[in-house]
This record gives structure tokens, C-alpha cells and sequence, in this order.
């Protein structure tokens, strides 16, 4: 599933048991916490038995399904009729249970909440009881209990204070209701209430999450990007051409970020807890606006190794496959940093919030034709410029001000500095 997958939900069976498939058939859809992909099986064969159902989370590793293919053991002639018969079923049923045995644990049947087998295997290898585990608070979805949170609780186990309830309150059970949000009603009739689809839940969940974990700061620039547009309205014709792929101001952009993450390697880092990570590798992340409204975030992997063609193709590529709900779990994974264009809407600058775990993101505001003070050794003249804002917010735990200004300023500067003469 990609670099730091853990689960993923099932959210469509594409085949169902006793239906035969073709190697590199998909059987599965399933759905991480930022991209939905196919799952093709490995083998030719017929689908015998569903390990898990439909919205169930999964973690990966895990036995779906087992697809019987045909063996390459043959009935000798020895064998009677009836054991000639037995024998395939036997040998199907065993592998069924073996499977099963794998991917079960202890019986928390009496349980109303669900329990993934992953978590049922911690919680029986660590003693844990039915009425103890229903008390974890889950971060998963629907407020499952995911790997992370049983892990956490098992390390946190011994230094919990123990919860006492006083003898002389005495609650009737049957006078406790479970606290349920009422779902939103129309007042008048008229208003349309939407439920979000599971995107959406999962970003509106991150959005707050990057809030409530990250110290905020945002540094504003004006760029002249003159030459870059005079640059790009001579060259794009023959690069199509030439590429087959349209050259947008995109990677212009993202090659003067790369650069600039090189010359700052401590804006591409990540946090975790007290430490900080320092990346290797310059993984841009390209905010990109799909069709139904939703927000995904594709990767450039080793952007500071790609020409200006390369880095065109890798943002046509990703682009094109995140509208048609093509990317792959990796494509969206690994990102160190990342660049939103808020100006292909028309805003002159934004403050966007940060993709976790990273620390900046930058915004690239709309370029505008503008009267501008133009310096020359004559004396200082007005004249009409292509300028924009460039909008950079960072996480004020790691990033102080002079850092988080020195940067977008040096993008900035790679931007102005653009060779109107360049060779693509």
C-alpha cells in the first residue's frame, strides 16, 4: 500500500465468492487515509471465501480472501472414488480455517463495538480484557481503535491512575442512554442537508488535526515574474510540440522551491514529539483540486534531481491521474514539503495550512499585470509588470520567523532571477 500505509478500508468487493478471476483481475476497492485504489489478485483462480466486508478496516498484511487455484498435485489411480472426492473439499475447508486462524484472536464476540484482528491479537497478547478495550478511545474511523491506539494504551497501561467510583452514588443501569448527536434537521423544509463523503470527513479531520498541532506563522512576498511569463508565452508551443506535454508555470515553480529546500535544509523536516527529522530527500507535495470539490495531494519524489522537463512531466502525470482517480497509495505518500496554487482561483495570496507531518507549505498566489516602479541606470520610470504573492505559513515550534522569511525570500529571488534566455 506505500511507505507508512497501516490500514485501509474496503469499500467495494468487485468480485464475490465463487466468481473466477484472471491474474491481474481487480477483486477489491479499497480506500487509504488519502487516496482510493484497486487491488488486483496475483493468481488466476476462484474466489472461495471473504475474509472481511465491506467498510471494514484493514491492516496491511492482513488475509482478505483466498482465491483456490488449481493444483499441481494429481489423484493417483490408487486412490478410491470417494477419497478422490473428499480430498480437494478437505484440502479447501483446511486452508478456509488455517486462514481464518490467522487473521482471528480472542473471542470479543459479546462486544457491540468492532474490533479489527490486529487488535484483538495485541489485546490477547497483553492481557487485555473485553471491558478494558471498549474503554479505549478510537482515533480510527467511526472511532475504531486503530493499531496506534492500542499501542499507545498499552505503553500509558501502568501509569494510569485508577478510576474509583464512589459507593454511596448508585447509577440504575437502565437510567444510562449513550450520548447520540442527533442528526441535523431543515428547519423550514427548504434546506438541503449533505452528508460528507468519507474524503471530505477525512479532511475536514487533518485540517483540524494541523490546527491543533502546529504553531501557525505566515511570511507574505511579492514576486516580479516578468521574464518567467514573457519566458513561458514564447517557448510553450514548441515545447508541446517537442514533449507532448503542456508546460504550465507549475514546474517553474516547484524547481525554484527544490532549490530553495536545498539551500535551507531545516524547512524540510518533519516533527515528531521532541525530535526532529530531517529529510534526505526534497518530496514536493502538489495540492490538486479534484472534480467533485475534494483535496488530494500528490508527491514529486527527488524533485531537486529533475530538469525542467522532467519536473513538467511529473506534474502533468500526477495531475491527470489525480482528476481521474488514478494515483496510487504511494504517489501520495512521503512528501516533505508542499506548494498550493490558490492563484488558479483567482486569489492574490492565502494562508494555508500545513500537511502534517511537514512544517511549511507555500501558496502561490494569482499573477496580475500591475504598475510597478522599474529601476535603470536613466532613473526610475513606472511601468506594467507580472507580479504575484507568494504566501508561506510554518510551523512556529521549529521555524522562527528568520528562517520562514529567508526562505520564501530566496524563492522568490530564483524566481526573479529567471533567465529570459533559457534552453528547455
Amino acid at each position: 500500500m506505500g511507505e507508512s500505509v497501516a490500514e485501509a478500508t474496503i469499500t467495494n468487493w468487485v468480485k464475490n465468492v465463487g466468481d473466477t478471476v484472471e491474474q491481474d483481475e481487480t477483486v477489491v476497492e479499497v480506500a487509504t487515509d488519502k487516496v482510493d485504489s484497486e487491488v488486483p489478485t496475483e493468481v488466476s483462480g476462484k474466489i472461495i471465501e471473504i475474509l472481511f466486508q465491506k467498510d471494514d478496516v484493514v491492516q496491511v498484511g492482513q488475509t482478505i480472501a483466498i482465491i483456490e487455484t488449481e493444483g499441481s498435485d494429481d489423484v493417483t489411480e490408487t486412490v478410491t472414488a470417494t477419497t478422490q472426492e473428499d480430498a480437494p473439499v478437505e484440502k479447501v475447508e483446511n486452508t478456509v480455517k488455517q486462514a481464518q486462524e490467522a487473521v482471528s484472536s480472542a473471542d470479543f464476540g459479546s462486544s457491540d463495538k468492532f474490533f479489527s484482528p490486529l487488535v484483538k491479537n495485541i489485546a490477547k497478547e497483553e492481557g487485555i480484557s473485553i471491558d478494558e478495550l471498549e474503554k479505549i478511545n478510537g482515533t480510527g474511523k467511526d472511532g475504531r481503535i486503530t493499531k496506534t491506539d492500542i499501542l499507545d494504551y498499552v505503553k500509558n497501561r501502568g501509569s494510569q491512575p485508577a478510576v474509583t467510583t464512589p459507593q454511596s452514588v448508585a447509577t440504575p443501569v437502565s437510567s444510562v442512554v449513550p450520548a447520540t448527536k442527533a442528526a441535523p434537521v431543515s428547519v423550514n423544509g427548504q434546506d438541503e442537508i449533505i452528508e460528507m463523503d468519507r474524503m471530505r470527513k477525512m479532511i475536514a479531520h487533518h485540517m483540524v488535526q494541523s490546527v491543533q498541532t502546529s504553531a501557525h506563522v505566515q511570511s507574505f512576498i511579492e514576486v516580479d515574474v516578468t521574464n518567467i511569463v514573457n519566458w513561458r508565452n514564447k517557448v510553450k508551443n514548441t515545447f508541446e510540440k517537442r514533449e507532448g506535454e503542456k508546460l504550465t508555470f507549475t514546474p517553474i515553480f516547484m524547481e525554484a522551491v527544490a532549490k530553495a529546500l536545498k539551500d535551507f535544509p531545516m524547512m524540510n523536516i518533519s516533527v515528531e514529539g521532541d525530535h526532529i527529522i530531517k529529510r534526505r530527500n526534497i518530496n514536493l507535495g502538489m495540492a490538486a483540486a479534484l472534480p467533485n470539490g475534494n483535496l488530494i495531494v500528490p508527491v514529486i519524489k527527488n524533485a531537486d534531481q529533475l530538469n525542467l522537463v522532467g519536473m513538467a512531466k511529473a506534474v502533468n502525470d500526477l495531475a491527470d491521474r489525480a482528476r481521474k482517480g488514478k494515483l496510487k497509495p504511494d504517489d501520495t505518500q512521503g512528501g516533505t514539503y508542499t506548494v498550493t496554487n490558490v492563484g488558479t482561483f483567482g486569489s492574490v495570496f492565502g494562508t494555508p495550512i500545513i500537511n502534517q507531518p511537514q512544517v511549511g507549505i507555500l501558496a502561490l498566489g494569482a499573477i496580475r499585470k500591475v504598475p510597478a516602479v522599474i529601476e535603470t541606470p536613466e532613473g526610475d520610470f513606472i511601468g506594467i509588470r507580472q507580479k504575484m504573492f507568494l504566501s508561506h505559513s510554518y510551523d512556529h515550534r521549529v521555524v522562527d520567523g528568520s528562517l520562514g522569511g529567508q526562505f520564501v525570500q530566496r524563492v522568490a529571488q530564483y524566481l526573479e532571477s529567471f533567465d529570459p534566455n533559457r534552453d528547455v
